[in-house]
């Protein structure tokens, strides 16, 4: 196992790192707020986990009012709590999500994707402990959701239960494998600890599923940028953003490191 140490000279980096990885955590956990909300009313389609629509813009607005007048006419609809949910999520409303999740957990609360969502944004607010509880007491051992275990171990990982985390990312990778959301988080957390290897492998595999959305794919950027290989990492971020934007990130990395 490779592990790398960064230079007194780069400290600086080293937390800009932690809490990168431990936003891309946040944020692939959080995506999945709406992920199982597949079913549909004919009239809008449900948030995806890979959509991300700008807080303020004017499709953000349509979705907020879609979701919003569809969870006050039935405030027990799963799929108007999930996806009303994930889009003041992405409005950057996270308590008013809070709120929304509890209050569906209260009114069902034999519902496990509300419960898994409910803990997820608990995370994404901070609340570490109270999303971990909220979790394990209702995950099903005789019925293991693979969504529900990177949830936790995404979880652990901010914890710093490290080791725990890895347990619980394989756990779910034996139940739905090769799923990129799992590797990407298990990438990251070995990116955290500085196991470039195997955050490379990891993320690799989820590239590899042909199933991996650009957040992936930026994580494994960053991943090869940390090992210098800049050019490298500068064509796989070019993939998914700007060509500038991607120069500009990779400049920032290089004199991050020391590499200007």
């Amino acid at each position: 196992m490779a592990v790398i140490e960064l230079a007194p000279k780069n400290r600086r980096f080293s937390g800009y790192l932690r809490t990168a990885t431990a936003l891309s955590l946040v944020l692939v956990c959080g995506l999945a707020l709406s992920g199982c909300a597949t079913k549909k009313p004919r009239a809008h389609a449900s948030l995806s986990q890979s959509q991300q629509l700008q807080p303020g813009s004017a499709e953000m607005q349509k979705a907020l009012a879609y979701w919003g007048n569809a969870y006050a006419k039935d405030e027990k609809n799963p799929h108007a709590v999930l996806n009303y949910a994930a889009a003041l999520r992405m409005d950057g409303q996270g308590q008013q999500a809070e709120a929304i999740l509890r209050r569906g957990v209260i009114a069902d609360s034999s519902n496990t994707v509300i419960a898994a969502s409910y803990g997820k944004v608990l995370a994404e607010n901070g609340k570490l402990q109270e999303a971990l509880n909220v979790i394990d007491n209702t995950f099903d051992p005789a019925k293991p959701n693979w969504k529900m275990l990177s949830a936790k171990a995404a979880i652990l990982d901010q914890l710093g239960e490290t080791k725990q985390a890895r347990l619980v990312y394989n756990q779910a990778l034996k139940i739905s494998p090769n799923e990129p959301s799992v590797l990407n988080n298990l990438g990251m957390s070995y990116l955290l600890a500085g196991d470039l290897t195997n955050a490379e492998t990891a993320l690799r595999t989820a590239m590899d599923s042909g199933r991996a959305g650009s957040q992936v794919r930026q994580n494994l950027a960053l991943t090869l940028g940390l090992q210098g290989r800049f050019d490298e990492a500068l064509r796989v971020a070019q993939a998914d953003i700007d060509p500038r934007q991607a120069a500009e990130n990779v400049r920032y990395l290089k004199a991050m490191l020391g590499n200007a």
